[in-house]
């Protein structure tokens, strides 16, 4: 019984040309525009280096209506994020763009902006976003040149900018979605890419309302629901000592599964929560570490000159604020894509690669420059896996809850650098620590510690 269980295939597949069922499945659905009934196909896909996606199209057969919208398949996001495009070339118009319905446009040379929930979720390109809007803009141009000649001519002088953008004129894309469910495509994936940046943030309380997300004590009564009064019986002692059960979804297949969960302690570092997930459906399997305790004064920044099979053995810890730098593949990664883990040096790497190999699109519709790129970027991968060419690794923590084990501790390790910094008020606004004074960081100095220690309460190195 197990056993067929495991076979069966997960809710959320990747979209490929090959597979011989896709699993749409159709809904006989009211029309809006003839009100007689249509169908509504739902396929249930992922996105190459994004997310888990429902693709929606609306067709009737009566009247030729139809009409296509994108939703999210997994989970809100803890976070917003704010994507930030130059846009320099008619190539750039090509990229790909997922938009949820709590997504914002902004152009800022002609000051264009589309609002938040305003159209449906959508996935286009950036050339699409202008063709809209110029196409919202003519429908109703002839009955305006009539009634109101003068905004006529005010808004075919727009019409005439936004055409001159489509034609190849530089300008900046912005998107904002408090959701953090949306995207714009990188075509130098997985590379970084030198026109686009990406800002996470956190939500205010009224952003979370417009999402839907409450929490426990705007709901429930000074007294609570009998569930906080449970929880105050149990001490920080109990909580080392037990695993936690909750039920979740799996990451991979979104299928319902349960998570175990227990707080550990890392000689010489600090208290950290471990959890892993184990689904039955698709065999999935997820470990991530999260910090126990608070966020540190100062940011930190770990470098590491990684030469030999001694220096992947190296315990690492990422938290799930960490950014990760190889300057020699000129690879980051953002802390929101392997989350956090305990792991070595080599597993952290083995973790970029299968991330990488399992988000790459490697389909018949793939640019043939690009594949050629995301090939050479997996070999280049490999020979630092086998040890064939040094590299540096580089974990950058605002937060700083992230280790690096040092091999000669107590006394300095000669490849392995720990600084301390001060954060920026972006670093700030991504923690959630924008009130916090600047004053209570110490001086507004960078400071490059001795790796005995990621500070002086914490030493570090096992």
């Amino acid at each position: 019984m197990a056993e067929s269980v495991k076979n069966e295939k997960p809710i959320f597949r990747d979209l490929a040309a090959d597979d011989p069922e896709p699993e749409a499945t159709e809904i006989e659905s009211l029309c809006t525009n003839c009100e007689k009934n249509g169908v509504t196909r739902l396929l249930l896909t992922k996105i190459p280096f994004y997310k888990e996606v429902i693709l929606m199209s609306f067709e009737c057969e009566h009247c030729g209506f139809r009409n296509n919208e994108i939703q999210p398949g997994g989970s809100i996001d803890d976070k917003g994020v704010r994507i930030c495009l130059n846009v320099k070339n008619k190539d750039d118009l090509n990229r790909q763009v997922v938009k949820s319905d709590y997504a914002s446009i902004k152009i800022l040379e002609v000051d264009l902006e589309i609002p938040s929930q305003s159209q449906k979720g959508d996935i286009t390109t950036i050339e699409g976003i202008l063709q809209r809007s110029i196409d919202a803009l003519l429908q109703e141009q002839p009955i305006r040149k009539v009634e109101t000649p003068e905004a006529a001519e005010e808004i075919e002088k727009f019409i005439e900018k936004m055409l001159a953008l489509k034609a190849g004129d530089n300008f900046t894309f912005i998107l904002e979605d408090i959701s953090g469910n949306s995207y714009v495509e990188n075509p130098n994936a997985p590379a970084s890419d030198p026109a686009m940046s990406i800002h996470h943030f956190l939500r205010s309380k009224e952003q979370d309302h417009t999402l839907g997300i409450f929490q426990r004590e705007e709901i429930t009564n000074d007294d609570g629901d009998g569930i906080l009064k449970k929880a105050d019986a149990f001490t920080y002692e109990d909580l080392l000592g037990e695993v936690l059960h909750f039920p979740t979804n799996c990451p991979n297949c979104s299928s319902p599964c349960s998570t175990n969960m227990k707080m550990t302690s890392i000689p010489y570092f600090k208290e950290v929560v471990i959890m892993a997930t184990n689904c039955d459906r698709c065999g999935n399997r997820t470990n991530e570490v999260k910090s126990g305790g608070g966020i540190e004064p100062k940011g930190l920044r770990m470098e590491v000159k990684v030469g030999g099979m001694e220096d992947f053995s190296r315990d690492v810890l990422k938290s799930e604020t960490c950014h990760i730098f190889i300057p020699e593949l000129d690879l980051e990664v953002g802390p929101t894509t392997l989350g956090g883990r305990f792991t070595t040096i080599e597993g952290l790497v083995m973790a970029i690669k299968d991330q990488l190999k399992k988000n790459g699109f490697m389909g018949d519709s793939m640019i043939p420059g690009a594949r050629r790129r995301y090939l050479e970027f997996l070999e280049k991968m490999d020979k630092l896996l086998e040890g064939r060419k040094p590299f540096t690794i580089i974990l950058d923590d605002p937060a700083g809850n992230s280790y690096i084990q040092n091999l000669f501790h107590p006394e300095p390790d000669p490849k392995l650098k720990i600084t301390h910094y001060e954060r920026t008020y972006e670093m700030n606004e991504e923690l959630g620590i924008n009130d916090m004074k600047t004053e209570n960081y110490g001086e507004n100095e960078t400071d490059d510690q001795s790796n005995d220690g990621h500070s002086k309460s914490n030493a570090s190195g096992s």
